[in-house]
């Protein structure tokens, strides 16, 4: 029985508090939770009414007495009181008993973040139960993930395409030797779409549709078969319901901006580092993970732009929180990963 005890106060969990998403991931069961970094609230009383995927149908679609808020903004938090609430959430759905045995928190950060920002994480994480909170730079946790010899005396480039920023470090020996983090990533090609879908088509469309439309049709390098979807939006001419249909060309042509910041933001990491690690790196090509892998041709259009193979990891969306997890399962292997 006190055996027992002691394993669940030793309750450990990963987390990913990601813009657009937030996944937690325990040693024994792997991912947990999977749900929108979204908080739905009571303007008059700040109630909260929905958390997570209930709290995402939310946006677009609700009254002037509710709210529908994301509390983190390029990668970093922007309203601490309904962050600590919603991670206050999310660890309940996972622990049971959670406020008598409180958690020891891994956090993948921006490796751009500032002391301020890093603080207000370290914070909120305490302030929602937890027992004690480490960060973990996002490459270097997305580097862990994907098994990259991190530890090794040579140069291992990541690219972490997330909602709010995307992080570009080459890393060796267990450190970041150089790091490029930039706050443009998917959310900036969401809005990039909407933008598009107002001057090309005169339509209205909200920040949801605009990532379905990503999803289904969204390309960064030209296809072999051309993808159709059809969208309904609100006439930007009379205010009534239109439909139009748009292909991977129109949305290649919508998030262009986005991705060739991106491109650009590897190609300048790469000018900043050392020659013996670009060697490296030209040999085993560089790592793209998060959500903004899974734009179709990017990696094609990053090789073409750079010179260098792009490899994707196999689960991209998971990458940085199974890597946050790993440095759970080997704390004395990875010490030395995370940041103050």
């Amino acid at each position: 029985m006190l055996r027992k005890l002691f394993g669940m106060f030793g309750k450990s969990l990963a987390m990913d508090l990601g813009t657009a998403n937030t996944l937690l991931y325990t040693p024994k069961d792997g991912i947990v939770l999977n749900q929108p970094s979204v908080v739905a609230v009571d303007v008059k009383g700040d109630k909260v009414l929905a958390v997570g995927n209930e709290a995402k149908e939310f946006l677009g679609r609700t009254p002037d007495k509710i709210r529908a808020i994301r509390p983190l903004k390029d990668g970093v938090i922007a309203d601490f009181e309904v962050t600590k609430v919603m991670i206050m959430y999310f660890l309940k759905e996972v622990i049971k008993g959670f406020k008598l045995f409180k958690p020891k928190l891994v956090i993948g950060v921006p490796s751009g973040i500032t002391q301020v920002e890093k603080r207000a994480v370290i914070e909120s994480g305490l302030q929602s139960g937890a027992r004690e909170v480490k960060l973990i730079e996002e490459p270097m946790a997305a580097a862990i993930g994907a098994g990259l010899p991190i530890h090794e005396p040579r140069g291992n480039m990541v690219v972490d395409i997330g909602g709010g920023t995307t992080e570009v470090a080459v890393i060796s020996l267990s450190a970041i030797a150089y790091a490029e983090s930039v706050r443009v990533a998917g959310d900036e090609m969401n809005e990039s779409i909407q933008r598009y879908m107002q001057e090309e088509f005169k339509v209205l469309i909200g920040e949801n549709m605009a990532e379905e439309i990503k999803i289904r049709v969204g390309s960064a390098y030209p296809l072999s078969e051309k993808l159709i979807c059809r969208v309904l939006g609100k006439n930007l001419i009379d205010g009534t319901p239109k439909s139009v249909e748009v292909t991977d060309g129109h949305i290649r042509e919508a998030i262009a901006e986005p991705v060739n910041i991106i491109v650009k933001s590897v190609h300048i990491a790469l000018e900043k580092t050392p020659p013996e690690l670009v060697g490296d790196i030209v040999d085993n090509g560089l790592l793209l993970a998060g959500g903004g892998a899974l734009i179709r041709g990017l990696d094609k259009l990053i090789s073409k732009k750079i010179g260098v193979k792009v490899n994707i990891d196999s689960e991209p969306l998971t990458t940085v929180v199974r890597g946050a997890g790993q440095t759970l399962l080997e704390e004395k292997k990875f010490n030395q990963v995370f940041i103050n």
